[in-house]
């Protein structure tokens, strides 16, 4: 059933045991069900979700793995989680992860703790809530090793969202497509305010190529950031 994945995880260097492809055959499953009522993913065809959603996270894993830039027992965020891409296929994949999925709309984290609860996945937290306020959580504020965010903003306000989460020498890690350099130019200023530095790196993904851009966290972030909901998405810095 899943053997586009199958022999495309092999091109990433990710051999699948039956317990892992199990998981992946429910995960489908789940998100097959739940998207009849709830907006998880656009097209829920079998072959799409493997190719696009499957091997895209694990390409996107094993790149990072390659530059260790995920590692294991990394304390990990999925920012902006949606139906699990890339937090929940990487846990699949990489078990030693410590794992926190974040989305606001409530409807989406609790189809993650349906995914959680029905694979069995060990240290993988579900909040509910828009960045600008969990950023100022004293217990998620500069605490991950690396924070992942995929189709989620811009990188100017990105970096906004995304950098109070992690640790100084921490990372955040976005693909994008062919603007990737544009947008770390338009970033420079918003990098400045809030601690990163940010660089580029071409991997290869099931269709076009892809370039992902990496921001390193150098120091803190001001404690008045990110600023209030909607804001960073609208007034960039």
């Amino acid at each position: 059933m899943l053997d586009v994945l199958i022999d495309g995880a092999r091109a990433y260097g990710v051999r699948l045991s039956d317990t892992e492809t199990s998981k992946f055959e429910r995960y489908l499953a789940l998100l097959t069900d739940w998207s009849a009522r709830v907006n998880l993913v656009g097209d829920v065809d079998p072959e799409v979700v493997q190719r696009r959603h499957f091997l895209e996270s694990i390409a996107l894993g094993a790149a990072l793995r390659e530059r260790e830039l995920l590692r294991p027992g990394d304390d990990v965020l999925d920012l902006g989680a949606g139906a699990g891409f890339p937090g929940v296929v990487w846990k699949i994949v990489w078990p030693s992860i410590r794992l926190t999925l974040l989305d606001a709309t409530a409807k989406k984290t609790a189809f993650l703790a349906s995914v959680v609860e029905a694979l069995a996945l060990e240290d993988v937290e579900v909040c509910t809530g828009r960045a600008e306020t969990l950023a100022h959580d004293a217990r998620l504020r500069g605490r991950f090793d690396l924070v992942v965010a995929r189709a989620v903003a811009p990188l100017p306000a990105l970096v906004e969202l995304a950098l109070p989460f992690a640790r100084v020498g921490g990372r955040v890690v976005s693909p994008k497509g062919s603007r990737a350099a544009a947008e770390v130019r338009a970033a420079a200023h918003a990098l400045e305010i809030l601690g990163g530095r940010a660089f580029t790196v071409p991997f290869a993904v099931p269709g076009p190529p892809q370039t992902l851009v990496v921001v390193a966290k150098q120091r803190e972030t001001p404690p008045q950031y990110p600023r209030r909901p909607g804001v960073p998405a609208k007034s960039p810095l």
